[in-house]
């Protein structure tokens, strides 16, 4: 296989991150030719790895030790290190870019906020909840979409030491308050409502109904979106008005690990988990992964597209912190067009792209040309998460969007950031992420804990990251911290997906390792077949299921989501079973195809697997999953009616495969 895209001389030699890597080998005196010999030092020398990012991006004094406590859990970094995470974003204030643009659903502009006027209003948003009485390590909570306020309103959080947490508005209030209602917050921020897809939606009844589910909440804030009244509430607009202040905000210094905010596992089978970072885990982590990993700094315009629920959205934020301009969208990606985010790339000058397999897709089966039909001539990376990307993904990205690096990333809401993915300094291999990223020890394991290569195992993390969680919320004995992630290898951190490591140094991501299909033995990733069977024009998606069965057997059915117009015939099954015999291997041929209204997922857009094979396994749907985690959760219902072949009566079934 050729690679996708490989990088010249002069981008090599222009890479911020080989700069650090002069300015490591100049402290250290190693020997690193390469990136696979800056990872490695990197991970074999963790406290002098993490020290020399702390000191190349000027974060300050460091009081003591980085690391005299490497085991995990209970790590320890930077211990009697103070600092606050807002004292970075002031440091990059400049007048000749904005911090943030924000594009609307309803407007064809762009609507620009300077460094200037962030700060301001930062540092009013600050003053407003100090004096409501905001202390640090109070929490301040957002229910708000992907807005300019929502980053002015978490930076003034942070700057009094309070903890930030949100969700977008596309939650419903029960949904929210199993998040945010676990906190108690003295604030909450909201907007009365949001545009998605040519639709306006009201938020207020849901406001009421979370403002009467937090009776911690002493004011509730609200940016006005629509102009719906919220009564008994504080304008935005005061709350945040800079005039008479400060133009900069005043931070309180806080300690390495202080709370900087708690964001939530997607709680498909209980209540969401409160997962803690702290401000020094999260600058550290984030500097690497955008400025060093991304090449992320002043001169670009970076644009994920994300939502406050979601991880993403934290490290869109993230962008601030090396002095870029980020893309705030409130919106559809594929509203009114399907290429509504190539319009938006185009319309704000993007040079760092973030967007989903899923996304790609779609544009692939609906014909888009985005370098054709937009100006891409400022895009230089593309990044991509929340799923595997497939060869012929990553290829059409070169073909339609241009000759540049895709950053296919692996990471989690557990660490706010990437296990694996891309570095300018490396070829890109379609279908693979380029390499671990710098200070991860990242590995494969077999079942029985060795580390392998060119073969499927369990991703683990051997050594510490600092923006691993600092706990758990409710979790005073960190048992459930320790459950989550060290049960399986014993101070390993298994993070609950199957990879392949290549002899290239590349990763393979072949989906999470709790949903495993394991036919005959034989260990499968879901997103193999997801690979192959949604490249097909007929199919719109995919939810493949493997579930062992009471009499020992095992039941493996696919389920197909089908295009407007197509029909499941014979015809197809066939070309379904025969792309992924072909294309992954004959084990992979599920047992039948069964047609399906839609896909359930997550509200981060996980498709549910383990709640619908244990659904299969005869579980009380009740106990399986909680229902406002789920984007649609009246497919449970339907899902909750499908029996295995030895419970279904001959007319339940529409037809099967064979393997």
């Amino acid at each position: 296989m050729e690679p996708q895209w490989v990088p010249t001389e002069r981008d090599i030699a222009d890479a911020r991150i080989t700069d650090f890597a002069r300015f490591v080998a100049a402290r250290s005196g190693a020997e690193l030719p390469d990136y696979h010999a800056l990872w490695r030092w990197s991970v074999d020398n963790l406290a002098e790895f993490w020290l020399a990012v702390w000191e190349y991006f000027g974060l300050g004094t460091v009081a003591g030790e980085v690391l005299p406590c490497p085991e995990m859990p209970g790590t320890r970094w930077f211990p009697g290190t103070t600092l606050n995470y807002v004292d970075r974003v002031i440091a990059q204030a400049r007048t000749d870019r904005p911090a943030i643009l924000q594009v609307t659903e309803d407007s064809a502009g762009v609507v620009a906020t300077s460094w200037a006027d962030l700060l301001a209003g930062v540092a009013a948003f600050a003053r407003t909840l100090r004096g409501l009485g905001v202390r640090p390590g109070d929490r301040v909570v957002g229910y708000l979409p992907n807005i300019t306020e929502t980053v002015v309103a978490f930076l003034g959080t942070a700057a009094v030491g309070a903890v930030w947490s949100a969700c977008g508005q596309d939650y419903s209030a029960k949904a929210a308050l199993d998040r945010l209602g676990q906190l108690e917050p003295v604030v909450l921020v909201t907007a009365d409502g949001y545009r998605y897809g040519g639709k306006t939606h009201d938020k207020s009844a849901d406001i009421a109904a979370l403002r009467a589910g937090l009776d911690t909440v002493r004011t509730t804030v609200v940016v006005s979106r629509l102009g719906v009244e919220i009564p008994d509430s504080t304008p935005w607009s005061a709350a945040a008005d800079p005039s008479g202040g400060a133009p900069l905000p005043e931070t309180d210094t806080v300690d390495f690990a202080h709370p900087l905010w708690i964001v939530f596992s997607s709680g498909t089978t209980g209540l969401p988990k409160g997962i803690v970072h702290g401000h020094g885990g999260v600058l550290v982590e984030h500097l690497k992964a955008v400025a060093l990993q991304s090449d992320i700094g002043p001169e670009d315009t970076f644009f994920w597209y994300t939502s406050p629920s979601w991880m993403m959205w934290n490290f869109q934020v993230a962008g601030l912190l090396a002095g870029a301009t980020i893309v705030c969208y409130d919106g559809s990606p594929a509203h009114p067009r399907p290429d509504t985010l190539w319009e938006i790339t185009a319309r704000t000058g993007t040079t760092v792209l973030g967007t989903s397999p899923g996304y790609v897709l779609g544009c692939m089966k609906a014909g888009s040309v985005p370098r054709t039909d937009h100006d891409l001539s400022a895009l230089r990376l593309i990044g991509i998460t929340g799923s595997s990307l497939p060869p012929a993904s990553a290829l059409w990205l070169r073909d339609n969007a241009g000759n540049i690096p895709v950053a296919s990333i692996s990471g989690g809401t557990d660490v706010v950031s990437a296990f694996a993915g891309g570095a300018p300094t490396v070829p890109v291999w379609p279908g693979e992420l380029s390499a671990p990223y710098l200070g991860v020890a990242l590995d494969a394991y077999d079942e029985v804990g060795q580390s392998i290569r060119g073969e499927v195992g369990e991703l683990v993390i051997t050594a510490p990251m600092p923006s691993m969680p600092i706990r758990f919320w409710r979790d005073p004995d960190g048992a459930r911290y320790h459950d989550a992630y060290f049960d399986a290898y014993p101070g390993v951190w298994r993070h609950g997906d199957w990879i392949t490591r290549t002899g290239r140094g590349s990763v393979v991501v072949h989906g999470r390792s709790d949903s495993t299909l394991n036919r005959h033995g034989i260990r499968m990733g879901s997103a193999d077949i997801y690979q192959a069977v949604e490249r097909l024009p007929e199919v719109a998606e995919a939810l493949v299921i493997g579930a062992e069965q009471p009499d020992g057997g095992y039941w493996m059915p696919l389920f197909v989501v089908l295009a407007p117009g197509a029909e499941l015939t014979d015809a197809l099954r066939g070309r379904i079973n025969e792309v992924i015999r072909t294309e992954v291997s004959p084990r992979h041929v599920p047992d039948e195809i069964l047609l399906a209204p839609a896909v359930p997922h997550t509200r981060t857009g996980k498709k549910l697997e383990v709640p619908i094979k244990r659904l299969f396994q005869g579980a009380d749907p009740a106990r399986v999953v909680e229902r406002s985690a789920v984007d649609d959760p009246a497919l449970l219902d339907w899902y909750s009616g499908i029996r295995p072949p030895a419970q279904r009566r001959p007319a339940d079934a529409e037809g099967s495969g064979t393997p």
